[in-house]
C-alpha cells in the first residue's frame, strides 16, 4: 500500500535506536489505536498522533512533519533538534497463486530506514516481531532481505501483512536540511517489495558483490579475486572453481583460497586465487564453480567482466583498480602511479582517506582528492565498503560526513594499512611493475577529506610512527561533537552507568590522542564557509595539539569563503610543497620532542610512538599513557598512568641504552635482552616494574564489543542446531555485517562445532539460550566474570533474567589472538534486543559487556542493568 501511516517524530539520541524497540512507542502485541496520541517533546501541546503520507513514486516515501516549529527549536537546541524517529506503517497483500508445499518469501529492500519487520494483521499476542537492519546508508552492493511470511497464506485467496518500519533522521548521516535552503528535515525512504523466484532452492550471482583487479596490460593488479553468491534457498557449499576455457586455463589459472558454504538467504563473497603465465587480453573470465547442496553437485558458470587498460605513461593514466585479501575475503582499492620511475629511491606513498558518500571505485571524488605526484604512489583504500550515497537532492552535499561504515577505525584502519602492504607486495611481485615499487614497511604521507578528514587525525594519532606527515582537510573532530543534548536515556540511566556506557566511545575521541602528533608535520585545512563541519572542529584540534606542545609540527591553513568540498584544498601550490618537504625528509633523522606522551585507548588498535608502545591496560576502559623523557642517548626515564605493560623498540634512531629509569625504579636490561630482540617488554606487579621476555608480549584486545569485528578470517557465527530463530538472528547478522562492513561470516551450527576446539582462530559469535552446551563449556575455564549455573547465566553472583539478555567478550578458547562475543538469551523477544546491539555501526555504547532489559524497548539504555 503506497499510503502510509506516520507516527511521530520523538527526540532520539544518535544510535539509541539501536536499544529503544524500532516500533517505539508501540508495543506491537496489543492492538494499536489510530486515534491516540503519544508523548512528545516536539510538539507544541507535547502530544503527537498518526499522519497519513503518499510514496511519491513507486518506491520512494518522504517523511516530514512540517507541522513542528523547527525553527524554534534550532534557536535553543541547534543540531540537537533534528535527530528524530518516526514509526511507519504500510501492508504487503499476498494475492493468487500461492502453492500450499512451496510458500515463497519476501524479497524486501528498506533504503534509508534503520530496522523493518513483517507481521500478520491480527492475533500477534504470540508473535515476537524479528526486526532486519534496513539499509540505512543506502549502499549499493546490499542484497534485499529474504523475509519468510509469518503465516502462510490461504491458497487462491488475498493474504495481508503488516509493514512497519522505524525511520529514523540522523543529522550526522542525512545532514542538515538548512544546508539545503530547508528549514523542515526530510527522510527520504526507500521501500521495495517483490517475491523470492520460483524455484526457492538456487544459488544466485550477487554482482555487485565481484571484486575482480584491473589488468594492466594483461597482467591482473592483484591476485585476488571475489564472486558474489547468494543462496535464495537451502544450504551450498562452493567446493571447486576453475576457467571455464582449456585454451585460457593455460595463460590463467584459479583456485579457491578456501571452501565457502553459504546458508539460506545468505551473501558471500567466494575468495578465488588468481595467477597467470602469460598475459589475458579477454574482456571476462569465464569460471566454472563446483557447489555441493543437499548431496548434488552442480556446476555453476559465470562469466566476471574484466576492464583491460595500457600501462601508465608520464602524460597519460588511468587509476588503477587493484586488489588483494585481508583474510579470506577479496577487496579492492584505487592507485594513481607516479609520473616519474625513480630507480633506487622509491618515494613513500600518498594515503587517501575518502569521505562519507563517495565511491572511490567510480572514481567520481576527484574534486576532493589530491593530484597525481611525480614521484609516489597515491593509494585510495575503500575502507571495506564503497559507502555510496542515494541521497536525494537537498541532503547531497550534507552527507559528505556521514558516519558511515567504521570512520576509519578498527578494520577499516586495517584495511588502508594492509593497502598499502598490497600494493608494494603487487610492485615487487612482478618484474613488469618491479622498478616502481617501494619497501613494503614505508611510511606514508596520510591525507583525507571529511570523514576522511577526522580519520586522518584518527589513524595518524593511534599510528605515529607510521606516518611521516598528514594533511587532514574539512574534518570533523569525532563523532561526540555532533551529539544530542536531548535524549530518552538521559532521563533514566543511572549517570555512573551512563558514564561506562560512554566509555566506550573513548576510543573515537580523537581530541585525546593528539599527544601522539606533536611530533608529526600536519597540514590541517578548512573551508572558511564549510556548511557541513564547522570549521571550528579543524580549530579546535589545532588548539588541543598545540596546548600539548606549543611547538608542536602544525600549521593551520583557512581558506576563506570555501566551502566543504573544493578542488584547490589539495591542488595548490602550498599543500603540494608541503607534501615534497615531508617526502624529502623521510631519510632524515626523526625529529623528537624532548619529553612526549603516549596516549592509548586499546592497545591492540594503536601502534607505536617513538619505537613505544604501550601493551596492556590496568583497567580497559580507562585512558592509559606513558610520559618519556630523553636525552641524546635517547629515553632515559618513563612514567606511567594505567599501564601495565609497554615496550621500547630497540633501534639506533630511537634508543642508545639499556638502562631505563620506570616510575623511579632503575632498570638494567640484560645485554642479551636488548641483542637477542628487537625490543624490551616492561612489566607491573604489584607496583614492581621489570623487564620480561619478549615472547611474553601480549597486546590486550579488548575495550568494547565492536574489537570483534578485527577478525583474521571470517567470522564464525555457531547457532543452535536446528533452531529456526537462531539460525534468523545469524543470516541476519550476517547481512548487516556484510552491507556495513563487507566483513564475511561463516555460518555453522553447534553439532558442527562439536567442541570449542574445532573452532578456527578467526573470530566468533556464539548466540545461544546455553542449551547446546558450548556455552557452559566455554565459561567453565574462566577467563570474564560470567559463569553458567544450573542453566542460567550468572555475573558476579547476578542471575541474568529470562527477560534479559547478555552480549559480552571473551578470550578466544583456543587461540591467544583471537575474542568470541557471546549473544545470550533463552527468550525470543531478548535475542532481538541482543542483536540490535551487535555494533555493525560506529556510536554504539556498548563496553566489554552488557545487560539490557525489556524496559530497554521505551527508556534506551534506561534498561540496561549491567555494563563494564
Amino acid at each position: 500500500d503506497h499510503t502510509l501511516q506516520i507516527l511521530g517524530p520523538f527526540p532520539i539520541h544518535a544510535r539509541e535506536q539501536h536499544f529503544l524497540s524500532p516500533s517505539f512507542p508501540l508495543n506491537l502485541s496489543e492492538p494499536i489505536d489510530y486515534n491516540a496520541k503519544w508523548p512528545s517533546a516536539y510538539a507544541d501541546d507535547g502530544l503527537v498522533g498518526w499522519a497519513k503520507a503518499i510514496m511519491s513514486t513507486t518506491d520512494l516515501l518522504e517523511v516530514s512533519f512540517p507541522d513542528i516549529r523547527w525553527s524554534s527549536l534550532r534557536a535553543t537546541e541547534g543540531w540537537a533538534a533534528f535527530q528524530l524517529h518516526a514509526v511507519l506503517r504500510s501492508t504487503i497483500t499476498v494475492s493468487g497463486g500461492i502453492s500450499e508445499s512451496v510458500v515463497p518469501n519476501l524479497l524486501v529492500a528498506i533504503k534509508q530506514g534503520s530496522f523493518f519487520t513483517v507481521l500478520p494483521r491480527t492475533s500477534r499476542p504470540e508473535v515476537a516481531p524479528k526486526w532486519y537492519a534496513g539499509n540505512i546508508y543506502g549502499m549499493a552492493a546490499a542484497p534485499p532481505h529474504s523475509v519468510p511470511l509469518p503465516a502462510a497464506p490461504q491458497p487462491g485467496q488475498s493474504t495481508t501483512f503488516d509493514l512497519f518500519v522505524s525511520g529514523d533522521y540522523e543529522i550526522r548521516l542525512f545532514g542538515d536540511p538548512a544546508a539545503g535552503g530547508r528549514e523542515v528535515p526530510t527522510l527520504s525512504v526507500g521501500v521495495s517489495v517483490g517475491l523470492e523466484a520460483q524455484p526457492r532452492r538456487t544459488l544466485v550471482h550477487s554482482r555487485g558483490h565481484d571484486v575482480v583487479p584491473d589488468f594492466v596490460d594483461g597482467r591482473a593488479f592483484g591476485g585476488a579475486v571475489g564472486v558474489g553468491l547468494r543462496s535464495s534457498g537451502g544450504w551450498w557449499t562452493v567446493r571447486d572453481v576453475k576457467v571455464r576455457d582449456d585454451a585460457l586455463g593455460k595463460k590463467v589459472n584459479v583456485r579457491l583460497l578456501e571452501e565457502t558454504r553459504i546458508a539460506p538467504s545468505q551473501t558471500r563473497r567466494v575468495p578465488v586465487v588468481l595467477e597467470q603465465t602469460e598475459a589475458f587480453t579477454g574482456s571476462a573470465l569465464p569460471l566454472e564453480f563446483s557447489v555441493v547442496s543437499e548431496g548434488d553437485i552442480i556446476q555453476h558458470s559465470i562469466d566476471l567482466p574484466v576492464k583491460q587498460i595500457a600501462k601508465w605513461t608520464a602524460s597519460d593514466f588511468t587509476p588503477v583498480i587493484a586488489t588483494h585479501f585481508e583474510g579470506s575475503t577479496a577487496l579492492p582499492f584505487v592507485v594513481v602511479p607516479p609520473t616519474t620511475l625513480v630507480v633506487g629511491h622509491a618515494m613513500p606513498p600518498l594515503l587517501f582517506l575518502h569521505g562519507a558518500g563517495l565511491n572511490v571505485l567510480d572514481l567520481a571524488f576527484w574534486e576532493c582528492a589530491p593530484p597525481r605526484q611525480a614521484r609516489s604512489w597515491i593509494i585510495l583504500p575503500t575502507g571495506r565498503t564503497e559507502w555510496v550515497s542515494t541521497c536525494h537532492a537537498y541532503t547531497c552535499r550534507a552527507t559528505l560526513t556521514a558516519l558511515q561504515g567504521l570512520d576509519w577505525h578498527g578494520p577499516s584502519a586495517v584495511n588502508a594499512w594492509q593497502s598499502v602492504a598490497a600494493l608494494a607486495a603487487i610492485l615487487d611481485g612482478s618484474p613488469l611493475w618491479r622498478a616502481w615499487a617501494y619497501p613494503a614497511d614505508t611510511r606514508v604521507v596520510l591525507l583525507g577529506h571529511s570523514n576522511g578528514g577526522q580519520g586522518t587525525w584518527h589513524v595518524a594519532g593511534r599510528y605515529p610512527d607510521k606516518v611521516l606527515a598528514a594533511v587532514p582537510v574539512a574534518a570533523y573532530s569525532k563523532s561526540q561533537s555532533y551529539e544530542l543534548t536531548v535524549c530518552r536515556s538521559a532521563h533514566f540511566v543511572d549517570p555512573a552507568l551512563r558514564a561506562i556506557l560512554e566509555s566506550s566511545l573513548t576510543p573515537d575521541d580523537n581530541d585525546l590522542f593528539l599527544s601522539n602528533l606533536v611530533d608529526t608535520p600536519i597540514l590541517a585545512i578548512h573551508g572558511g564557509a564549510d556548511e557541513n563541519v564547522p570549521v571550528w572542529h579543524t580549530r579546535a584540534l589545532v588548539d588541543t595539539l598545540k596546548t600539548w606542545n606549543t611547538d608542536a609540527n602544525v600549521t593551520f591553513r583557512e581558506d576563506p569563503g570555501q566551502p566543504h568540498c573544493y578542488t584547490a584544498a589539495f591542488d595548490n601550490q602550498d599543500t603540494q610543497s608541503f607534501i615534497d618537504q615531508s617526502l624529502r625528509e623521510n631519510d632524515a633523522a626523526v625529529q623528537r620532542s624532548k619529553s612526549f606522551t603516549l596516549t592509548v585507548a586499546i592497545p591492540s588498535e594503536s601502534g607505536s610512538l617513538h619505537g613505544c608502545r604501550v601493551l596492556a591496560l590496568d583497567t580497559p576502559g580507562r585512558c592509559a599513557a606513558l610520559l618519556l623523557m630523553c636525552k641524546d642517548n635517547g629515553i632515559t626515564k618513563v612514567f606511567t598512568k594505567n599501564v601495565q605493560a609497554f615496550s621500547v623498540q630497540m633501534e639506533e634512531r630511537y634508543i642508545r641504552t639499556t638502562s631505563f629509569n620506570v616510575e623511579g625504579q632503575q632498570i638494567v636490561a640484560r645485554a642479551e635482552s636488548a641483542q637477542d630482540h628487537q625490543y624490551l617488554v616492561f612489566t607491573e606487579n604489584q607496583g614492581v616494574w621489570k623487564v620480561s621476555p619478549p615472547y611474553d608480549l601480549y597486546i590486550q584486545p579488548s575495550g568494547r564489543l565492536s574489537a570483534i569485528l578485527t577478525s583474521s578470517g571470517p567470522l564464525q557465527i555457531v547457532t543452535p542446531a536446528h533452531d529456526p530463530r537462531h539460525l534468523s538472528a545469524a543470516t541476519r547478522l550476517a547481512h548487516s555485517l556484510d552491507v556495513y562492513h563487507k566483513i564475511d561470516a561463516s555460518i555453522l551450527e553447534a553439532k558442527e562445532v562439536q567442541d570449542l576446539s574445532h573452532l578456527s582462530a578467526a573470530n566468533v559469535v556464539l548466540i545461544t539460550d546455553g542449551s547446546d552446551g558450548l556455552l557452559a563449556e566455554l565459561l567453565a575455564g574462566g577467563g570474564t566474570p560470567f559463569t553458567f549455573e544450573d542453566g542460567t547465566l550468572v555475573v558476579r553472583g547476578r542471575v541474568v533474567k529470562q527477560s534479559e539478555a547478555a552480549v559480552f567478550l571473551h578470550p578466544h578458547p583456543t587461540r591467544p589472538e583471537g575474542l568470541m562475543l557471546v549473544i545470550y538469551a533463552d527468550h525470543e523477544t531478548a535475542l532481538e534486543r541482543a542483536l540490535r546491539l551487535f555494533p555493525v555501526r560506529t556510536g554504539i555504547t556498548v563496553p566489554d559487556w552488557i545487560i539490557v532489559s525489556p524496559e530497554a524497548d521505551k527508556t534506551g539504555a534506561g534498561g540496561v542493568v549491567g555494563a563494564g
